[in-house]
């Protein structure tokens, strides 16, 4: 007997052929770009972040970027303009093409929950890479939820005297950098589950980068 999978109910029709666009230009460029900004402001993050740390550990020189705080701050300033800038048009465009519509939505917790246990258990098909599942929606859409709480949490704590507001609606300065690590936190943890994704399903990566 065969294995139902939890996706072997969608229905067949739109399953994206070889030949067919998965991915377009503008989504491949700007999911590039955003992994680019956020690699870069992670890691010159954890440069800045040994300069005052939080807790008890710091992070090994050896994955930091910038030498020093001051290289640090410079790298994670210029990150910071790429991966807000990219990270809106990426937003934007989403909304705009209807793609968050049609990609994102509907995603309900009966769903997430049910597709969450099938890929506990190995059952959650990948049969078609223009399909995203319950899990993916949500993951994808909790990264960009915590890239937005990178950006105003950064803002607070890099401008506090200029965004008052911001620092006061964030809990003050300390709790904005808490914030801010544990943002990032967050971010790395889809990064690595991410990857591990894409390593268990390889074409994924090909349609990244070929679109098809």
């Amino acid at each position: 007997m065969s294995t139902v999978t939890a996706s072997s109910a969608r229905p067949a029709a739109g399953r994206a052929g070889r030949g067919n666009v998965v991915q377009p230009v503008w989504v491949r460029v700007t999911h590039w770009l955003n992994a680019l900004g956020a690699i870069l402001m992670v890691m010159s993050g954890w440069r800045i972040y040994n300069a005052s740390p939080l807790f008890s550990f710091r992070f090994p020189d050896s994955i930091t970027l910038g030498g020093w705080l001051g290289g640090a701050l410079q790298w994670h300033f210029a990150a910071m303009w790429l991966l807000g800038v990219n990270g809106l048009v990426y937003v934007l465009l989403n909304i705009v093409t209807g793609r968050a519509r049609r990609r994102f939505w509907p995603l309900s917790p009966r769903q997430l929950v049910s597709d969450f246990g099938a890929a506990l258990r190995g059952h959650l098909s990948h049969d078609n890479p223009a399909y995203y599942n319950a899990v993916q929606k949500a993951a994808y859409v909790g990264a960009v939820a915590l890239l937005v709480l990178m950006v105003l949490s950064g803002l607070a704590i890099w401008k506090s005297v200029q965004f008052p507001w911001l620092r006061t609606l964030l809990g003050g300065y300390e709790t904005a950098r808490l914030i801010h690590f544990l943002a990032m936190s967050g971010l790395v943890f889809f990064f690595v589950v991410h990857v591990t994704m894409v390593a268990l399903v390889p074409r994924t990566l090909r349609t990244m980068i070929l679109g098809r």
